[in-house]
């Protein structure tokens, strides 16, 4: 069975996208979609510094515009890729592309919901001074009574034995001060402390903006989220866990645990790709993987679907 997944803030690079506009048809999408955006996506993804590209309001529509534009390369035939398409999901703001690949949302409410949280999580984030900081390794519980010591949310357990612990800068300084026994600690580029309850503003915005989303439609493939792992089938329910999962904690361990349940043998992770990846290596053993970087990664990803697409539906046939 065929995965197609997402990454998350932080994944992004300068000029990561330069290779992409090399294709035909690619700058002119990136600019039809800047108008929605509301920022030069073309510029954000080829010229922009590190420091312009972690700005939120920047990174979560750059992000999304990425991973929908190599998404279209991969896959031109939208109707004949959810054929081939076992399941789909995305860590956080990969979840609106994993909505976007699903069919809940059209790609033009898929940027316009991204504005808008970027926007909102980069307002609330400019409240109070906050960041995450990344846990590997260490006993979980010894974890779990560090992060509580120090006033810290655990924002994202991402299997494996990764943490990504949020909340105050100063916070964030008495952890690195006091850390728990055999974790390394990595600082995260982002601007807040996403997924706690510094984030709250942002829901109140996406929950306001949610009903003028007239598109939104239910899966047609089987979208796995980041609030438990479960599959979603109700478009409104994946649109209503998009809107709380901004101050909520983003589980991607049940998300690899579910699709190894659902029988995965091979996924493709869409640009900026390799974060995920390097997840899913550790925590699905057999499962073949794919860093879909730059073109050049192309035949190798359209080779993994020839071999994987399609194929939990020929086994119920």
């Amino acid at each position: 069975m065929l995965v197609i997944v997402a990454p998350g803030q932080g994944a992004q690079s300068p000029g990561f996208l330069s290779p992409w506009l090399e294709l035909d048809g690619v700058a002119d999408r990136l600019r039809g979609w800047s108008e929605v955006a509301g920022l030069d996506l073309v510029h954000a993804g080829t010229e922009a510094s590190a420091e312009e590209i972690k700005d939120t309001a920047v990174a979560q529509p750059l992000l999304v515009a990425a991973g929908l534009v190599t998404a279209r390369e991969l896959f031109p035939d939208e109707d004949a890729a959810r054929a081939l398409v076992g399941a789909v999901a995305g860590h956080s703001v990969g979840e609106i592309t994993a909505a976007a690949g699903a069919g809940v949302l059209t790609a033009h409410d898929a940027l316009t919901f991204v504005r808008e949280r970027g926007r909102a999580m980069a307002e609330a984030a400019a409240v109070t001074e906050t960041g995450m900081l990344a846990l590997l390794g260490g006993e979980p519980e010894e974890v779990a009574a560090k992060l509580a010591e120090h006033g810290l949310t655990a924002a994202n357990n991402n299997g494996g034995g990764q943490i990504v612990a949020a909340g105050t800068l100063d916070q964030l300084e008495a952890l690195k001060a006091d850390p728990p026994t055999r974790s390394k600690l990595v600082a995260l580029k982002v601007a807040g402390a996403f997924h706690t309850e510094h984030m709250a503003p942002g829901v109140e915005r996406l929950a306001e903006l949610a009903p003028t989303l007239t598109s939104v439609a239910d899966p047609k493939v089987r979208y796995v989220s980041n609030k438990d792992g479960a599959v979603v089938d109700s478009g409104s329910e994946v649109l209503a866990r998009l809107v709380s999962q901004v101050s909520n904690p983003v589980r991607w361990d049940l998300c690899m645990e579910t699709l190894g349940q659902l029988g995965a043998t091979a996924v493709i992770e869409l640009s900026p790709a390799g974060t995920l990846t390097a997840l899913l290596k550790r925590n699905l053993k057999g499962v073949a993987t794919l860093a879909l970087k730059t073109p050049a990664d192309l035949d190798k990803a359209r080779a993994l679907v020839a071999e994987h697409g399609g194929q939990e539906q020929e086994n119920q046939a």
